[in-house]
């Protein structure tokens, strides 16, 4: 009875490989037919839905929340971050501005463009979301700035900057001005009218002038959300829209030359970047794994006869495989288009073995038809059990929730079904058009024979090895680390990347936020102010913390300057001067400085001005020119914005902006609430869970990164030991129904249990941590390594006692090694996730190796003895 299901399996691939050695124009002709369709369907319905949000079943919790989220508020979704840094105020204001109106005027790349927090409303009132004390200072300031403040506003050319200079050493020269005051001013002045004299252009910062300090580094920032309309049929869903951005900010002179540092951060980029990444090492790793792969299958095989027929199978079954995708799934995502690489490296596990069995048969049978029948009938068994056993392994992915790989194992599954039919029909029908030679000596390793006896009379000694060696490896996996945090995936040297990091730095722009709804904005502001009183949260934000606190002191101190400023700048300006003016007006500013002597370094930069002021009036009309590019837009701005500021009245939420209304509350009333973590000295991915964790405990509706990558994670790690377990039990009962020996079936899962566990153990002591990428070498361990215990266990069953000396074992070892040598390439990879789970696959193919040959045999030996 336990041989009857073999000797089935016997009789099918044997009639398979029969039909197509006696007839295999026909069969060719038929297979031809076949990939032709395949090749038409791949080439006219390929998709590719790089959208990673459908990797995973949309009813779970997590899912639903933010969907929730993204249906109120859409404007927020699908987000390129333009992160954008000036050398001063001015500068980065109008290279924003103009920016973000030339994106505007481009309504079918880009759906939204705003800057949170630029526009009017923040010109007039942004000085009222300062502490009182800075609103005090900077309003005393502009006071003291009056005198300068009034003449500019009204000639704001080189005449009045000249004014404006006369107006200095007159206060100087008799003792009115405070030396001290003026000594900023002073010396941004003579920096900017020297540079102009030699042809450059160095731009006083106007805002610092008027505070007495230099501005900090986020004053100078400026943010624009963008939305793009993404196509996710590209790789790059965004790339024509961050292509547009890019250029634009090249012909708007947003660069290096102009102080100006542009980039792009935010969901968008950092998902284009990281599908870039991914791709640029792509083409190498392939010609690397080809030549690799190509190597080794002579090494196995000594035929170029055999090897090209082994290659077409590979690049057939890559076609059937692309076709029945398309037919299973539809369209493609970031992972199941992996199909590709594992059916390079697994699929060809069939077609080695198969042509390796026909040159050991081959030795002692000179004709090659009945070779080749022969090599069906030894091999064919195990190739079809180890087949299905794979396939199983491939397809307990579909129950989980990670609908990514459930349909990476659906696509999978079918490909290794392909892959064992084309080794029984399109390689055989190929060798026999090929007429490979017939072999010389046995194909096996002789030298081998010594091990296979040591390890028999040893069996209860490496058995007891192997169950020390599980222990140890058990205990190691305290030191086990899984690493969630997906940012850590990518490259860090990446744009996106190294911005995101940049704006997680600070809490007011910390990209790790958590959010959620409240039914109204009095229920969100007591969630808020419960959550602000968690030590994980920086803080809590409503639309109610728009409206500024203490208004009333503030708005009067502003009250208070606009009377004492507002008749200097509500003039009408003066018409606007020609060169011979501008030419006396800084000879005049040049006589009236250059007298002026004194101690300090205010005297030393009246000299300097002076004699600048000199050369550009005696010089050609393009280093005026250069001066005026350097101080009149940043002066334009400054007027405008003191303008703005003493306009300021007071803040409710009737005439707080409408897209700052539609960012937290939506039309029907309800209220956004927004938390951002505080520092810690935890790493990122510690913090991360700790902040989610504290947030839920709270509002368990919560959503945002740190709750997607803490629930992903979860849902990922939960789909792979859901996999796991089913795998096994499929795996177990395919072999049980085979074998009907639940002895052997065991025997055959015994030693992927401890590769398994060497795996883990390696990555624990000697790394890499397991992460969100190289997590799925577990399963493809597990349906690889099957396959090899599967081929060993039916040849003890046939009475073979020489496994490593047999055939068998050269083709497991090759199999092994062009996977391992496939699966390896990927560790060069640019991108630290696919590096990462090259480096896994690797190392678990060698342990499973390792495993099959030098435990499987004491095994059974041991439990198996009369087999």
């Amino acid at each position: 009875m336990a041989a009857d299901p073999a000797a089935a399996l016997g009789r099918v691939v044997v009639a398979l490989v029969r039909v197509s050695i006696r007839r295999p124009w026909t069969v060719l002709a038929m297979l031809a037919l076949v990939t032709a369709g395949a090749m038409w369907l791949t080439a006219t319905r390929f998709v590719l839905d790089s959208d990673v949000t459908k990797l995973f079943s949309p009813d779970l919790s997590w899912r639903v929340a933010e969907r929730t989220m993204e249906r109120a508020f859409p404007q927020r979704l699908d987000l390129v971050v333009i992160v954008l840094d000036g050398p001063d105020a001015a500068t980065s204001d109008r290279a924003a501005a103009s920016l973000t109106s030339a994106l505007q005027s481009r309504p079918d790349l880009f759906r939204t463009v705003r800057q949170p927090n630029g526009g009017p409303f923040w010109a007039s009132h942004g000085l009222l979301y300062l502490d009182r004390a800075e609103v005090q200072s900077i309003t005393e300031k502009l006071v003291e700035a009056q005198g300068l403040l009034g003449p500019l506003a009204e000639d704001p050319s080189l005449r009045g900057l000249g004014r404006l200079f006369g107006l200095m050493a007159e206060g100087l020269g008799r003792g009115d001005a405070d030396p001290a005051q003026l000594a900023g001013p002073l010396g941004a002045f003579a920096n900017a009218a020297g540079a102009a004299a030699q042809g450059r252009v160095a731009t006083p910062d106007w805002g610092a002038l008027m505070t007495g300090r230099p501005a900090r580094p986020l004053e100078l920032r400026r943010i624009i959300l963008v939305q793009p309309a993404l196509n996710y049929e590209q790789l790059s869903a965004g790339a024509a829209a961050t292509d547009v951005i890019r250029s634009e900010a090249v012909r708007l002179g947003i660069d290096a030359a102009h102080g100006l540092r542009i980039r792009l951060t935010g969901p968008v980029p950092m998902a284009d970047e990281e599908f870039a990444t991914v791709s640029e090492g792509a083409v190498e790793n392939a010609v690397l794994s080809f030549v690799l792969v190509a190597i080794l299958l002579w090494m196995a095989l000594r035929s170029w006869k055999l090897i090209v027929p082994l290659l077409v199978l590979v690049q057939v079954g890559l076609v059937w495989t692309s076709a029945w995708g398309i037919l299973s799934v539809g369209s493609f995502n970031p992972l199941s288009i992996a199909f590709a690489v594992l059916f390079i490296g697994i699929g060809v596990d069939f077609g080695i073995q198969y042509a390796v069995q026909y040159r050991a048969e081959r030795v002692h049978l000179p004709a090659l038809l009945p070779a080749l029948e022969k090599a069906a009938r030894t091999a064919g068994p195990g190739m079809t059990l180890a087949a299905l056993a794979v396939t199983l392994s491939f397809l307990a992915f579909l129950p989980t929730e990670y609908r990514g790989v459930a349909e990476l194992g659906l696509i999978a599954g079918g490909g290794m079904v392909i892959g064992w039919f084309l080794a029984m029909t399109l390689l055989p029908a190929l060798m026999v058009l090929a007429k490979p030679a017939s072999e010389a000596r046995e194909v096996g390793y002789p030298a081998l024979r010594p091990v296979d006896e040591w390890l028999s009379r040893h069996a209860k000694a490496v058995g007891i090895g192997a169950v020390v060696l599980s222990l140890a490896c058990l205990g190691s996996l305290a030191w086990l680390r899984f690493d969630t945090n997906p940012i850590n995936l990518r490259d860090p040297h990446v744009e996106s990347v190294a911005t995101w990091r940049d704006l997680a730095r600070d809490p007011d722009t910390d990209p790790n936020i958590l959010e959620m709804l409240a039914p109204d904005l009095p229920a969100a502001q007591a969630l808020a102010r419960r959550l602000a009183a968690l030590p994980e949260v920086a803080r809590a934000m409503t639309l109610a913390d728009f409206i500024p606190e203490d208004q009333e002191t503030k708005l009067a101190l502003i009250e208070d300057a606009a009377m004492l400023l507002g008749p200097a700048l509500a003039g009408a300006p003066l018409p606007p001067p020609s060169d011979a003016e501008i030419v006396a007006a800084l000879r005049k500013a040049a006589a009236e400085l250059a007298p002026l002597r004194g101690e300090g370094a205010v005297y030393r930069d009246t000299a300097r001005l002076a004699a600048a002021l000199t050369a550009l009036a005696n010089g050609p009309a393009s280093g005026r020119d250069t001066l005026a590019r350097a101080t009149l837009p940043g002066l334009g701005h400054l007027i405008g914005q003191v303008r703005a500021i003493l306009a300021a009245r007071p803040v409710t939420l009737d005439n707080l902006p409408p897209d700052l209304i539609a960012d937290w509350r939506t039309p029907d009333g309800r209220a956004r609430v927004e938390v951002a973590p505080a520092p810690t000295t935890l790493d990122e991915t510690a913090m991360l869970r700790r902040f989610a964790l504290a947030v839920q405990a709270v509002a368990p509706d919560a959503t945002g990164l740190a709750v997607s990558t803490l629930e992903s994670s979860a849902t990922i790690q939960r789909a792979f030991l859901q996999s796991g377990a089913l795998g096994v039990v499929f795996v177990l009962a395919l072999l049980w129904l085979m074998l009907r020996s639940v002895r052997f079936s065991l025997l055959a899962i015994a030693p992927l249990a401890l590769a398994g566990l060497m795996t883990l153990a390696h990555c624990a002591i000697f790394g890499p941590d397991l992460n969100l990428a190289n997590i799925i070498a577990m399963p493809l361990l597990f349906g690889q390594g099957v396959a090899y215990d599967i081929y060993f266990v039916s040849a003890w069953q046939q009475g073979r006692r020489d496994l490593l000396a047999s055939p068998l074992n050269r083709a497991v070892i090759y199999s092994a090694v062009t996977n391992a040598a496939a699966f390896g390439a990927l560790a060069i990879s640019p991108h630290p996730g696919t590096a990462s789970m090259g480096v896994v696959l690797s190392v678990s193919l060698v342990y499973s190796l390792i495993c099959v040959m030098l435990v499987l045999p004491p095994l059974l030996k041991l439990f198996a003895p009369g087999k």
